[in-house]
């Protein structure tokens, strides 16, 4: 299979690289930062301030799109990016998230996944075919297969169990995506928990596939920093060097930084609008509460070093006001930064990797 990834270059000093991945909404410039935007939003930011950002893909998720409003629907719209007004990248995962977070309201078959709806109750099954058939509907540009993410911690037979179940269906959405597929792009999702041996398992079943791209799944649920960082290493280390390598579900700027060492390109996480619901800011100073009343007359940008339209125009003793007041627009105000600054944190080293 031709590759839609360019290779442009690779760090003198570590394993990061900057490449180019070319999709059917246009290139993403890699590594990249991808904000997640579950319900055809990224939460509380318009697709405006998603620009100014210089966001260049988001992340939608199936599981709750085909519940709300339904995949006809936004069939009818010729998908996703004119549905939401978003006309870069779109990637959306599988559902599989959903097995491991909604483990009350569903049963796992060798056919697939049995599950009640959160929003009323009715029932769905979710195969490796249908969550293709639901991605060409969305008409995302990436697209994630079904998979099981197993929790943490969990035994070897339990881990192997639900690796064995998700190859297979990996395999199977492999090929019916071979015979339906217009240029989209799915990646194959590594599983295999905290064990190295299952880890290599899978990554080596899987790369026989020739998937145009490869992700780290399992990874970013409760498990320890070490045991984040043995699983990065271990699966990297079985991916091919000419295909884009995607870590799901990590965001921290110290988790993003080690995983760019070693040479992962894609990343997607809540972290940054998360963070803005709690009150906080991401800067080059760490953290900021701003709800703390040392903020209450601060005349300061949220970050001095930042370039970004919030620093450029509000205070935080004025973003600190918004929030005790319960505003609405100090929620925006902190996401728009904290995505921008995300966003640029990954940019910057790709610069760094590309100056070297």
């Amino acid at each position: 299979m031709a590759s839609h990834f360019e290779l442009i270059k690779t760090s003198k000093t570590s394993k990061a690289r900057a490449g180019v991945l070319h999709t059917n909404h246009g290139i993403i410039q890699t590594p990249v930062f991808m904000p997640v935007g579950t319900q055809a939003t990224v939460k509380s930011l318009s697709p405006d301030m998603l620009h100014q950002a210089h966001v260049q893909v988001v992340l939608s998720n199936t599981y709750h799109l085909s519940l709300r409003p339904g995949v006809a629907l936004i069939r009818e719209f010729g998908g996703l990016h004119a549905f939401m007004n978003w006309h870069k990248p779109i990637l959306t995962d599988s559902g599989g998230f959903q097995v491991f977070s909604l483990s009350k309201i569903r049963k796992i078959y060798p056919e697939g996944v049995s599950f009640r709806s959160h929003i009323d109750g009715s029932t769905h099954l979710f195969t490796p075919e249908r969550v293709m058939d639901l991605q060409f509907g969305f008409n995302s540009d990436i697209m994630m297969p079904l998979d099981i993410c197993t929790p943490y911690p969990a035994t070897y037979d339990q881990t192997l169990h639900d690796l064995t179940i998700t190859t297979e269906w990996e395999r199977q959405a492999k090929k019916y995506w071979d015979d339906h597929n217009q240029g989209q792009l799915l990646f194959a999702i590594v599983q295999g928990g905290a064990y190295p041996d299952l880890r290599k398992k899978s990554a080596q079943s899987l790369v026989e596939l020739d998937f145009p791209g490869y992700a780290i799944g399992g990874v970013s649920v409760g498990e320890p920093i070490h045991d984040l960082n043995a699983q990065i290493a271990t699966t990297v280390a079985y991916l091919p060097e000419d295909k884009p390598r995607y870590l799901m579900g990590v965001g921290l700027p110290e988790n993003l930084t080690f995983a760019i060492q070693q040479g992962v390109d894609m990343f997607d996480c809540v972290i940054p609008t998360r963070l803005a619901r709690h009150g906080q800011a991401m800067t080059s100073q760490g953290r900021l509460s701003l709800r703390n009343k040392q903020f209450f007359s601060d005349k300061t940008a949220l970050d001095p070093t930042c370039d970004c339209w919030v620093c450029a125009s509000y205070s935080r003793a004025y973003i600190r006001h918004l929030l005790v007041a319960k505003e609405i627009f100090g929620v925006v105000l902190l996401s728009a930064h904290n995505v921008h600054y995300l966003v640029q944190f990954v940019a910057k080293i790709r610069q760094d990797i590309l100056a070297q």
